[in-house]
């Protein structure tokens, strides 16, 4: 049994996602066949059409993307603050020693 290839990665801008997802709103064409129209995955397109209804408020079982961006944001602040209290302790550290 032979495996398909994968596929390499590709990243789309989100004027083509919005336009895609546009597509598939109409109705006049199945999310399928416009994937297959444009050399998409199935799954890539109704998972953009999924995250332009939490964006657009019709859905609520997910992060909106200006949430996903704010808490990429905050993780990489959180990130950069524990590395700064690891520092801290160990300079305190270092210094209580040396006034022993």
């Amino acid at each position: 049994m032979g495996r398909k290839k994968r596929r390499p990665r590709r990243s789309f801008t989100p004027e083509f996602k919005a336009e895609i997802v546009e597509l598939c709103g109409r109705g006049d064409r199945s999310v399928g066949q416009v994937a297959k129209d444009f050399d998409l995955t199935e799954t890539a397109v109704r998972q953009w059409v999924v995250q332009a209804e939490r964006d657009a408020g019709t859905r609520s079982d997910g992060l909106t993307t200006d949430e996903r961006e704010e808490l990429a944001r905050l993780r990489r602040e959180n990130r950069r603050l524990t590395e700064d209290v690891e520092i801290l302790k160990r300079a305190t550290a270092f210094f209580a020693k040396e006034i022993r």
